[in-house]
């Protein structure tokens, strides 16, 4: 019925080993407790009889005791040796009938004792009938827990099979995510997971045809300008300097390419940085790391550099290569639009649980409207391949994080570049 890698035939193992165990305890400690008070009240009233006839001393009451038929008591006077005397219960077998004895002191003097018997043939049958009885009881107790137990374990599994059917249905151009408000607690971080890979998969869709048409534009463009270059150049005879000028423009078409390619290396590379081994880092220890590597470059290009990060202390769990690409990107593109004599703020703070890593310039702005982390989107009046808020984006989403760019309200042109490190853990996927 299910595979031997099934964790739903595991648990259902499980279920009815346990379960059947506790049936089977439970049956024979409850088959002792009554047998065993069954037996005491015989006993007690074996001890009764005993306790009258010896307080008595009477023979008379003996023999009218013994005399009594209905009484199913059978009660003699031995003699026994002092080291043979003793208070104690004997059960006796002749024939299938059962008797239980008590030996009980009658004259200490004369070393007599009672010998009260009695027949509990009829107790020992109806013991025999109840044990037959947990028997069945058990039997058909078995039957029902593995009716629950197969219910039960297709119960646990739905969440999971309805993930697999709904998972199963999706392709990489119709991704729903999941509702993980209608999971079972214990299955919400793997929906969670699961949304944040249907999320990465959907800007890798959207973003790859925009990546490669954009790659092949932009170099398309560079050795456009060479060969007409060189075309125009090839017509006839030219100068030294003019040879030299035609020269100087190849080679800033070949810088031009080199940079792309060069971004469209780190992307491959960042795709590698994700599968990195995710380790515990110190963000405020990062942070204050970068703050010193621009802290000279805002000094030499006469910018002002501002820090203040709060809490002393925040661990988490994560690739610190892709932390890193994320904010040498926001601060390249702060010391690239803020003008000279302006201020750049470099700060985080706790926001409930989570930590906020911004970095706030006083550059031109963004047009909020388009896509900011679209493949070859330049914004500004500077120039740039425009891969880096790409890089930025898919780093965030690699480390489980979130960033944004907006303009600031506070009456200053210039940026908010933010980044938001949720302390929530997620399901790690390979």
């Amino acid at each position: 019925m299910f595979s031997k890698r099934s964790i739903r035939r595991r648990f259902l193992i499980q279920l009815i080993i346990a379960s059947a165990a506790l049936v089977v305890l439970f049956s024979s400690f409850l088959y002792l407790f009554i047998k065993q008070s069954i037996y005491d009240e015989k006993q007690s009233e074996l001890i009764t009889k005993a306790q009258n006839i010896s307080a008595s001393k009477s023979i008379s009451a003996l023999q009218q005791t013994t005399s009594d038929q209905s009484s199913e008591l059978t009660i003699d006077l031995i003699t026994l040796e002092k080291n043979e005397a003793s208070l104690e219960f004997f059960e006796t077998t002749h024939q299938e009938a059962t008797t239980l004895t008590l030996i009980y002191p009658f004259d200490f003097e004369h070393s007599t004792y009672l010998k009260v018997s009695r027949d509990i043939t009829a107790t020992k049958n109806l013991l025999q009938k109840i044990l037959k009885s947990i028997f069945i009881i058990n039997a058909f107790g078995f039957i029902v827990i593995l009716l629950y137990a197969i219910a039960f374990s297709k119960m646990l599994i739905a969440p999971v099979s309805a993930l697999t059917k709904r998972l199963a249905n999706m392709n990489e151009h119709l991704l729903r995510p999941i509702r993980v408000d209608q999971l079972p607690e214990e299955f919400e971080p793997l929906g969670e997971t699961l949304n944040r890979l249907m999320g990465r998969i959907q800007n890798f869709v959207k973003y790859q045809k925009e990546l490669f048409i954009g790659t092949a534009h932009e170099l398309k463009t560079p050795l456009a300008v060479i060969k007409l270059k060189n075309q125009v150049t090839l017509i006839k005879k030219r100068s030294a300097e003019e040879y030299i000028e035609a020269l100087r423009v190849t080679n800033q078409s070949v810088d031009d390419m080199n940079k792309i390619v060069s971004d469209i290396l780190n992307i491959g590379r960042q795709e590698g940085a994700q599968l990195e081994m995710p380790a515990e880092a110190d963000i405020i220890q990062i942070l204050k790391k970068w703050e010193g590597d621009f802290a000279l470059l805002s000094h030499s290009e006469n910018k002002n550099l501002k820090t203040h990060f709060e809490p002393e202390s925040f661990t988490a769990v994560l690739q610190v290569t892709l932390l890193n690409q994320i904010l040498q990107n926001f601060l390249q593109n702060a010391m690239k639009f803020t003008p000279p004599g302006k201020t750049i703020l470099f700060q985080s703070h706790l926001e409930g649980t989570d930590i906020i890593v911004e970095v706030i310039d006083e550059g031109c702005g963004v047009d909020e409207t388009v896509d900011l982390f679209a493949p070859f989107k330049r914004q500004g009046n500077k120039s740039g391949v425009g891969l880096g808020l790409f890089l930025a984006k898919s780093a965030a989403e690699g480390i489980g994080a979130n960033i944004t760019i907006t303009n600031r309200t506070d009456g200053i042109d210039g940026t908010i570049a933010r980044l938001v490190l949720p302390a929530k853990l997620y399901c790690l996927l390979p």
